[in-house]
């Protein structure tokens, strides 16, 4: 089983456990010819489809490049897939393991083999998929520039709508992004748009100037599975 990481610092992982985060952006590794090349979708056939109408095609949400020519790169597919399960990646600790339990995973046992003492107590890094808890199951795929993000789907990214007294506005937006001293998330910030919101967000996830280079992402839609 794969697993997915959620940023923590920003309270995205908890933001997907409580069910307001349904959708996530994965930026598109592919290696461009140059600039003659236009990106491209495979054309589906019968074949492609089950009896009840679904797409199950392996190139589903897929992408390629071709030239004018007609030189083709092969297809650039999406890491995860319609149906799949998914297991949400946390820490032992995050995940309610008991610190002085025998480690049951061979391959993360520490010399004194206790959860507290493995290098996944911590870092979720370490955590084999089979010991998360929590999982995701992907309902949509998608690709699109990062900047074609709809409002509705900032929201479904976890940005937080909350009204609020404001002579400009009657409602501002805001995401999650720091704890209080009690460990519960809080807005940091607040902005007009939810757009407004998430450029601001992705570019703190993924790196300063994501959202102004505007690159080709998966966009994965989902629903907690348990």
């Amino acid at each position: 089983m794969k697993k997915i990481m959620f940023n923590d610092k920003f309270g995205l992982t908890q933001s997907v456990l409580d069910g307001r985060k349904t959708m996530t952006r994965r930026i598109c590794k592919y290696d461009r010819p140059d600039e003659s090349w236009d990106i491209v979708f495979p054309v589906f056939e019968s074949k492609d489809y089950d009896s009840e109408g679904n797409l199950i095609s392996p190139l589903y949400g897929a992408f390629g490049w071709k030239n004018k020519e007609g030189d083709f790169t092969g297809w650039n597919n999406p890491l995860y897939k319609v149906g799949e399960v998914v297991a949400i990646a946390q820490s032992y600790k995050d995940s309610g393991y008991d610190p002085d339990s025998l480690d049951r995973h061979p391959k993360d046992l520490s010399i004194r083999g206790l959860m507290k003492d493995s290098s996944g107590w911590n870092n979720k890094m370490f955590v084999k998929s089979y010991a998360c808890k929590h999982h995701i199951k992907i309902t949509n795929v998608k690709i699109e520039r990062l900047q074609d993000i709809s409002d509705e789907d900032c929201l479904k990214e976890g940005i937080v709508k909350q009204e609020v007294i404001s002579d400009e506005s009657p409602f501002l937006y805001a995401y999650d992004a720091f704890l209080d001293g009690d460990n519960k998330y809080f807005a940091s910030r607040w902005f007009r748009s939810p757009k407004e919101a998430f450029a601001v967000l992705i570019d703190k996830v993924s790196g300063k100037g994501t959202w102004e280079s505007n690159p080709f992402v998966f966009a994965y839609e989902f629903v907690l599975f348990d």
